[in-house]
């Protein structure tokens, strides 16, 4: 053979064998991906037999006639009616009925649902899936993160499952929800993980997973199992402009949920640890006008008395940018990692304060409910009772709070600069700043008159800065609002 058909032949032979591994890499399935089940019916048998239906009683007072007039059923073309009559009549009390799901976690009758599910019940009864109908009490509830603990008494042993570790679980595994939709009972979906970590506003522990699979009402306290028939979530809420499944379902994952029901069955209720902050979020415009690089971290918008945030003298304004060694990349991350750090342990937190980064130690306590407000409502105003006073300032019409002023009108603050309106059309109005509100601060500084305003924004403007923020107040509440000052 010559030297040129040997070339000739290698190079063939080399392509050849080129193709066939790039054919092999293409059709070989990734090692760590799982393929989709044939069937869930195994698993749908193994564990359906923990799910309970639940329902409650609860006595509802109304205005209106008795059930039995002029009520049209469901789906009757006369079904819009019944509106006409609802407000009629004396005031009456009736029981009023409602539905949800849950699960067995302990052979002795030990019911994982959602704590709205049993919210000011009267009656709870449980129905196992062998029809068997139980009474059930209330262990506790927490509220914070809408999970409540029911015990039957039974003689016998009970199916029960366990939880599973929900920070394994990744967006595209597939999951199972068993409830009791519409009081249908047993009912099962199947889906995948569509989101983790969503925060759809309910709480300040919201760390939902979301999912495909069909959750209706009903479904609320119901599981989600992962593909080993582990609990990875309860199914808790829906996203629904119908009312009906649009394949947006929530559930909380078992990670924030099994330490808070082992506290619940241990204390009857969760314990946390509290650092005794309000907070609100960072925006680009808020951190550009506290002279931040990044919009990372969690300011303060109040701090409570008799705290640890109030022991090492944490202040409004301040920027809570890393806590017990982790960083503070959004303000909803703070709360959980407080909740999830042992009562009584000293941490290291670090903030923000006037552009300079400041270290504390703080020792955490167990958290308390807020005391509700005691401030008197504050009272409306007429326009023309202050308008001579005011001066407009960036859309504002603003006057300097007196104490004339404050007494009239009930007015709880010490000092700030009363709104009397917003220019319509303007920032300040955009912003949601509205008349009868407070500002209290301005880029951190009290504001005792208008003067002061002018004057922090003649030094953001000196600054290069093209916003100032504002603390603003409204009765008991208060938020930072950003403003461009052009």
């Amino acid at each position: 053979m010559s030297k040129a058909k040997l070339n000739l032949y290698m190079r063939n032979l080399c392509t050849g064998f080129c193709a066939i591994l790039l054919v092999l890499f293409l059709t070989t399935p990734n090692a760590s991906a799982k393929a989709p089940p044939e069937s869930f019916a195994d698993l749908v048998e193994k564990l359906n037999p923990a799910v309970v239906n639940i329902s409650t009683t609860q006595s509802v007072k109304g205005f209106g006639l008795p059930e039995s007039q002029f009520i049209f059923p469901p789906g009757s073309p006369f079904e819009g009616f019944n509106d006409l009559f609802k407000d009629q009549g004396p005031e009456v009390e009736r029981k009023a009925t409602s539905l949800g799901s849950g699960f067995i976690i302990d052979p002795s009758g030990i019911i994982v649902t959602n704590g709205h599910v049993v919210a000011d019940a009267e009656e709870i009864t449980v129905t196992l899936q062998d029809d068997t109908i139980l009474q059930a009490e209330i262990i506790g509830r927490d509220k914070k993160i809408d999970i409540a603990i029911l015990r039957v008494k039974t003689d016998k042993q009970l199916p029960f499952v366990e939880f599973g570790n929900s920070d394994k679980v990744r967006v595209g595994d597939w999951i199972l929800a068993i409830g009791n939709p519409y009081g249908l009972g047993g009912s099962v979906s199947a889906g995948i993980i569509s989101a983790r970590a969503r925060d759809i506003n309910v709480g300040l522990f919201d760390d939902f997973l979301q999912t495909d699979a069909a959750i209706n009402r009903g479904n609320s306290g119901g599981p989600m199992f992962d593909m080993e028939g582990k609990v990875v979530g309860i199914n808790t809420a829906i996203f629904s402009p119908s009312g009906g499944n649009v394949g947006i379902g929530f559930a909380i994952p078992s990670a924030l949920a099994k330490p808070v029901i082992d506290q619940v069955i241990k204390y009857g209720r969760a314990k946390r640890a509290w650092l005794g902050v309000k907070i609100q979020g960072i925006t680009k415009e808020i951190a550009e006008s506290l002279g931040m690089q990044d919009d990372k971290g969690a300011l303060v918008l109040g701090v409570l008395p008799k705290s640890p945030a109030e022991n090492i003298g944490l202040q409004e304004g301040d920027v809570i940018i890393k806590f017990n060694g982790s960083n503070i990349e959004s303000m909803r991350k703070l709360p959980r990692i407080v909740a999830e750090t042992p009562i009584g342990k000293n941490v290291a937190i670090q903030i923000y304060r006037d552009g300079a980064v400041k270290n504390y130690n703080i020792k955490l306590t167990e958290m308390v409910d807020e005391e509700e407000a005691t401030t008197k409502p504050q009272k409306a105003f007429p326009h023309s009772d202050v308008q001579n006073e005011s001066k407009e300032v960036l859309g504002m019409s603003l006057v300097a709070l007196t104490k004339d002023i404050r007494a009239k009108y009930n007015i709880a603050a010490e000092s700030g600069l009363l709104v009397i309106d917003t220019a319509k059309g303007s920032v300040a109005a955009e912003r949601g700043i509205r008349r009868g509100q407070i500002l209290i601060k301005a880029n951190q500084k009290k504001l005792l008159n208008i003067a002061d305003l002018e004057t922090a924004i003649s030094s953001a403007k000196k600054d290069g800065r093209d916003s100032i923020l504002l603390l603003v107040g409204a009765h008991t509440e208060s938020r930072f609002i950003p403003l461009p000052i052009e």
